[in-house]
């Protein structure tokens, strides 16, 4: 097998797994035991408040390039770690749409980070569309030795995930599932000052 069908395959198995194991990560339920399929890990704690973000270089769903982190770095950023197969995922997005359309204009941006891999990219990308949502929607890549490049660089563990970073590239929020609105709109406001 080439190296392009590997790739392939991979990814295809990834999707497989998400959607297998997405409900149960959505739900804060453990997948199978860590070391039974690569990439999955024990569950370990979020980047803290205060701790720099890794930078990242990703495509979105239309394609186009999209990178955090580096040097001149200006913008807050507000990311979530999402799948179209996860409900509470589906249900958590429109909060960003919210930040995006109040703060977007204002310095904000606003990303999501679909876990659901390149080969499903169209239909993510026509999930974005259908529900409306204009900020980016970027899809998560697989690497050799991480299921997720950049989920697993910002611990993702639970989906939906939502990070905050403010200017300084330091994370400013963090949170697993449901998170408090207002208390995300109150960091927000903080990280644009």
């Amino acid at each position: 097998m080439t190296g392009r069908g590997t790739g392939t395959v991979l990814l295809l198995a990834a999707g497989v797994l998400l959607a297998g194991w997405g409900p149960a990560l959505a739900q804060g339920k453990e997948g199978p035991p860590a070391g039974d399929a690569p990439g999955v890990t024990e569950t370990a704690p979020l980047l803290a408040v205060g701790s720099a973000a890794p930078g990242f270089r990703l495509t979105d769903a239309t394609g186009a390039p999209y990178s955090y982190g580096g040097k001149g770095r200006k913008k807050p950023l507000l990311i979530a770690f999402f799948s179209v197969f996860c409900e509470p995922c589906r249900a958590r997005l429109p909060v960003l749409q919210r930040m995006q359309e109040k703060y977007g204009g204002r310095g904000l941006e606003v990303a999501a980070v679909s876990l659901d891999g390149e080969v499903l990219k169209t239909t993510v990308a026509g999930f974005a569309q259908q529900e409306g949502y204009t900020f980016r929607v970027l899809i998560d890549q697989v690497s050799g030795e991480r299921l997720f490049s950049v989920a697993d660089a910002y611990r993702v563990t639970k989906i939906p995930t939502i990070y905050l970073m403010n200017r300084a590239g330091k994370v400013a929020f963090a949170g697993p599932g449901r998170i408090n609105e207002e208390s995300l709109e109150t960091a927000v406001r903080a990280a644009l000052r």
